[in-house]
C-alpha cells in the first residue's frame, strides 16, 4: 500500500477524507478544442498574407522570390486614391453620425413622449434589406443630381451608420440620471451649456464608441456604393469588389494583409488600455 493510501485508510471513520487532485484532462480538451476551433477560423485568413507577398502579376503564393511590389501598387495610383476617399468619407461620417446621434438620444432621454415610434423609425436602416435601402437612397439621389459625387457617398453612409451609433449612445443614456440635467438647468445653466459641460462628459464612452461605429460602418460599406457611385468616386470596397468581379488583382491581397495587422494593433491596444486601465 502506498503511504498516501495508509495515510488514508488510518483517518478516523467520523473524518470526511480530502478529494485527491484530479488531472486536468478536462481543461486539456478545453484548450485543444479552443485551439482547433481558433485555427479553423483563422486559417482562411492567414492565407492571404503570404498571397500578398507573391511576385506575379497574378493572384500565386510566392515560388522562392517573396516581393512587396503589391504593397507598393497600395501607395501609387488609383489603390491610394480609393483609400483616402474611404478614409475621409469614414471620418467625416463617423464625426456627423456621432453628432446627430448625440442630440437624438439626449431629446428622447429628456421626452420620454413616442420614444419608441422615434427609435424605430431611426433604426429601420439596421431591419430593411441593404439592397432595398440602397435603390431607395440611389433614387433620392437622382433625384437630388448627387449621384457618382462624394456628398451622395457619404449621405448613403450616413443613413446606414447612424443606426448604429444611436445604439451606442443609446446603452449609455440607459444608465445616466436625469437629476444631473435638472440641477444643471435648476442652478441657471442654458441647454447648450448644459448638453456640453455635463451631458457630454458623462456619456463621452458613448460617443466614442458611436464614432467608432459610425467610422468602420462607412469604412466597409460597399452595398450603398456600388449603386450610388461610378466612375469619379470608387471607395477601396468598391475598387476590392471590382478587382474581385474583373481581373482578381493581387493588390487585394496586400490590402487585406494590412486590414488584418490594424486590426490586430487595434485589438492589442485595446487589451492592453484594459488591463492597465486604474480600477474606478
Amino acid at each position: 500500500m502506498t503511504p498516501q493510501g495508509t495515510y488514508l485508510s488510518a483517518m478516523p471513520k467520523g473524518v470526511k477524507k480530502p478529494q485527491l487532485p484530479r488531472p486536468p484532462v478536462g481543461r486539456w480538451l478545453s484548450w485543444l478544442a479552443l485551439s482547433l476551433s481558433a485555427l479553423f477560423l483563422l486559417l482562411p485568413i492567414l492565407v492571404i498574407v503570404p498571397l500578398s507577398f507573391g511576385n506575379q502579376r497574378y493572384l500565386a503564393f510566392p515560388d522562392g522570390d517573396w516581393s512587396l511590389r503589391h504593397y507598393a501598387t497600395l501607395f501609387d495610383g488609383a489603390w491610394l486614391v480609393s483609400i483616402l476617399q474611404s478614409l475621409g468619407l469614414a471620418l467625416v461620417v463617423g464625426a456627423l453620425s456621432t453628432a446627430l446621434a448625440f442630440l437624438f438620444a439626449t431629446g428622447i432621454w429628456l421626452q420620454r413622449r413616442h420614444r419608441t415610434l422615434l427609435t424605430a423609425i431611426v433604426l429601420l436602416p439596421m431591419i430593411v434589406p441593404q439592397v432595398v435601402s440602397a435603390m431607395s437612397i440611389y433614387y433620392l439621389d437622382a433625384r437630388l443630381g448627387v449621384l457618382d459625387s462624394l456628398l451622395g457617398v457619404g449621405f448613403g453612409h450616413l443613413l446606414m451608420a447612424l443606426p448604429y451609433s444611436v445604439i451606442a449612445l443609446l446603452v449609455v443614456y440607459a444608465r445616466l440620471d436625469q437629476s444631473l440635467y435638472k440641477a444643471s438647468r435648476s442652478l441657471g445653466a442654458g441647454l447648450w451649456p448644459t448638453l456640453w459641460n455635463v451631458l457630454l462628459p458623462n456619456v463621452r464612452g458613448g460617443v466614442a464608441g458611436g464614432f467608432f461605429m459610425g467610422f468602420v460602418m462607412s469604412w466597409e460599406e460597399v452595398v450603398v456604393t456600388l449603386f450610388t457611385s461610378g466612375l469619379n468616386v470608387v471607395t477601396l470596397p468598391k475598387r476590392i469588389w471590382d478587382g474581385l468581379r474583373y481581373n482578381l488583382d493581387p493588390a487585394i491581397a496586400a490590402v487585406s494583409t494590412l486590414m488584418i495587422v490594424l486590426t490586430l494593433v487595434v485589438m492589442l491596444v485595446r487589451l492592453y488600455l484594459a488591463r492597465h486601465q486604474p480600477p474606478s
